[in-house]
């Protein structure tokens, strides 16, 4: 995670500003000053805007965290659908910030911006936990709930993203610019709580707590849905208290009106008549002003260095999809805690908090003290490395997962175990041209079978004719069968002889490792009596069959059989492909818009915070046509993933390499002249990283 973004804490810490010179305005904050906290110079106002920063963050992270399962298992959708829309409703949360903007700067204010889209919030957040819900409706109900529901939660989450920090520096007077500072390092740490939090506990309320017969994705839905009410209460009992700046104007709209004029000028002019311009944007001269036209050429050699960036994202934030679907197939028994496959995703915030001090304070200077020269763009090339290096530990792992799964039949054959259910021992034997024997020794009653036995079709159904000896007595008979199947063949008694029935096994893959649980006393019911049966434990990823007998004077029993292996790789295997994305990410993210900032003037701020999150909206339309398209094994679109950043590291870092980095003095002394009234409201981060 990044501190200067707000989802997926990547949030852009400054405010919107404008080039254009206005004439001074009546001002609009309160003439007296704001109540303080405990008498420093802390306005007592941002303790609710802290607040509701927490709880918004705890709603979002939390209601994602278990998205992916919720697509996968309550909507029963496809890995592939799943990845596709969790990364699809990802996008939508990057591409509304650009909405809300406009809002904020040209209509409402950041105050009214957040109240309103924080309305929207919550409702979207009751509409998804009601698409939770299994007694409402069907499938297809419950399909158009989630998808209305995730849409106005990206319009609120991603509307106000743009306004809450900003609104928060407002609070500030200009001579308390140090406090300033220290501020936005406490609602960076909002952030990382909300999401740190939220990613460990949302998984237990889903996979811990049993409603309606399953796991509660309503519960899991509902608490973040009322963790962002919360937040809209807390930051509306604040007001009052509140410093209220007026619209300032859109600069991201001036930017595209005088980049549109400038292209649709010089193609107008081709003809030769006119003379040449030094710069294709030096066209838009006749309209703007020189000081825009200067800060949008500073702001464009920037954005040249943005158009690789997507693939990054499409890296990162597969951590909440693909990864998380690799966890379900793993082992989370951790010996001491069981870990569901959705909190491992918390293990990105945690090393975050890590990592960033021990990068700055430590790795940087170690670096520095060597004698090389760890430019910002080699810090970024590096983190796409270290990506590209995450994403094949996390293929290795995908492959060895592979070898530890059954395998599956192929064409022309089936799978076939036997369940012998009568009271003595049966012997099996397949008859036709191929008479084999499905074991060397007759089957004991309620024997556990050690394996499956593969029988070969000559086309794709066949009925197979099977002899079984029991008790002397052969008894003759007949089963379809179709190619690619599980089956499971059932021998009960009949009388003084047997009787069968062939069963097919539900999908025999290690797909579901949502949890291990033990069960004490599970609640039956007959036509007679109610009784209690102790299942014991149920193992990550393995495949039950249970046998309830009523045989013996005891009263019935169950009778438990594995007959798919639990998962056996331990989830812990997947912590060093989340330390090197998440050292990829500190590396990469904040160095990335370190320099972004460092090399555009002060009025361009805002249009880079919409760039910066356009790439990252870009990244998960990738990931999105790959999981939808590509159609390869899933180590195999890691693979594809690693080597797509790799290209296009190379690809950065020949662009890098002829890239002439600005002095900050000559980026921000022109713009210093041209707009020193817009000054005094910036927030200005540029070389302050944050300090914990």
């Amino acid at each position: 995670m990044n501190p200067f973004q707000k989802n997926d804490s990547k949030e852009t810490l400054f405010l919107p500003v404008s080039t254009e010179e206005v004439p001074p305005r009546p001002p609009s904050f309160p003439e007296k000053p704001s109540p303080k906290i405990c008498g420093s110079n802390y306005p007592l106002s941002i303790v609710f805007i802290v607040v509701n920063e927490f709880c918004e963050r705890f709603s979002y992270y939390g209601m994602k965290a278990v998205l992916t399962l919720y697509f996968l298992y309550f909507l029963h959708w496809s890995e592939n659908t799943s990845t596709s829309v969790y990364h699809a409703f990802s996008s939508l949360c990057y591409f509304t910030p650009i909405l809300g903007a406009a809002i904020a700067d040209s209509w409402l204010g950041k105050f009214k911006t957040i109240i309103y889209l924080s309305l929207v919030y919550v409702l979207g957040h009751v509409i998804k936990s009601m698409g939770a819900l299994p007694i409402l409706g069907g499938q297809m109900l419950h399909t158009v709930l989630s998808m209305v529901g995730l849409s106005l939660i990206a319009l609120g989450t991603g509307g106000i993203k743009p306004c809450v920090a900003a609104f928060g520096g407002d609070q500030f007077e200009e001579k308390h610019a140090e406090e300033r500072t220290r501020y936005f390092s406490v609602f960076y740490l909002s952030i990382n709580a909300g999401s740190l939090i939220s990613t460990f506990v949302t998984p237990m309320l889903r996979g811990d707590v049993q409603c309606f017969g399953k796991d509660c994705y309503a519960l899991a839905f509902g608490v973040p849905g009322l963790l962002m009410l919360i937040a809209l209460v807390v930051f509306a009992m604040g007001s009052k208290l509140y410093r209220k700046p007026p619209p300032e104007g859109n600069i991201l709209n001036q930017v595209v009106k005088c980049i549109w004029f400038a292209i649709s000028s010089r193609f107008k002019n081709h003809s030769g008549d006119n003379p040449k311009r030094e710069h294709w944007l030096d066209w838009a001269a006749e309209k703007y002003p020189k000081q825009l036209i200067m800060d949008v050429k500073a702001l464009t050699r920037v954005l040249f260095l943005y158009i690789p960036l997507p693939m990054f994202w499409a890296l990162l934030d597969q951590q909440g999809s693909r990864w998380t679907l690799q966890a379900t197939r793993m082992n989370g028994n951790l010996g001491f805690f069981v870990l569901q496959p959705d909190q491992m995703q918390v293990l990105n915030p945690f090393l975050v908090l890590i990592f960033i001090p021990l990068f700055d304070l430590v790795i940087y200077r170690l670096v520095s003290k060597c004698g090389i020269n760890f430019t910002s763009l080699r810090k970024m090339a590096v983190g796409m490395i270290l990506a590209c290096l995450a994403f094949a530990v996390a293929a290795a792992v995908e492959i060895k997962i592979n070898e530890m799964a059954p395998h599956q039949p192929d064409s022309q054959e089936i799978f076939l175990q036997v369940l012998n259910l009568a009271d003595d021992e049966v012997k099996v034997t397949v008859l036709g041209d191929e008479n084999n024997t499905l074991l060397a020794e007759s089957i004991k009653s309620f024997q556990n079978m050690p394996h499956y036995s593969k029988l070969h079709l000559k086309t794709k159904s066949q009925n197979f004719h099977f002899q079984l000896k029991y008790h002397n007595v052969s008894v003759y008979t007949d089963h379809s069968v179709e190619e690619k199947i599980w089956y499971t063949l059932i021998i009960r008694e009949d009388g003084e002889s047997i009787s069968s029935m062939m069963v097919k096994d539900e999908e025999n893959k290690t797909s579901n490792g949502m949890t291990a649980m033990r069960y004490p006393a599970v609640h039956c019911r007959t036509k007679k009596e109610d009784f209690s049966l102790n299942l014991g434990l149920l193992d990550f990823g393995a495949v039950y069959l249970f046998v309830i007998t009523n045989r013996t004077n005891q009263g019935p029993q169950a009778w438990k059989m594995e007959y798919m292996p639990a998962n056996k790789m331990s989830i812990a295997w997947q912590l060093p492909q989340y330390a090197l994305v998440t050292a990829g990410e500190v590396m990469f993210s904040v160095t990335g818009l370190e320099f972004s900032y460092s090399q555009a003037p002060s009025s361009m701020k805002s249009v880079l915070q919409a760039a910066w999150l356009l790439t990252v909206a870009v990244g998960n339309i990738i990931v999105l046509i790959v999981a939808q398209f590509s159609g390869l094994a899933q180590w195999a679109e890691f693979i594809l993933f690693s080597c797509l950043l790799l290209v296009v590291c190379l690809i950065f870092s020949i662009m890098g390499y002829y890239y002439v980095p600005l002095k900050p003095g000559d980026v921000q002394g022109s713009a210093d002249k041209q707009t020193p009234q817009i000054q005094g409201n910036m927030i200005n981060l540029e070389t302050k990283k944050t300090k914990f």
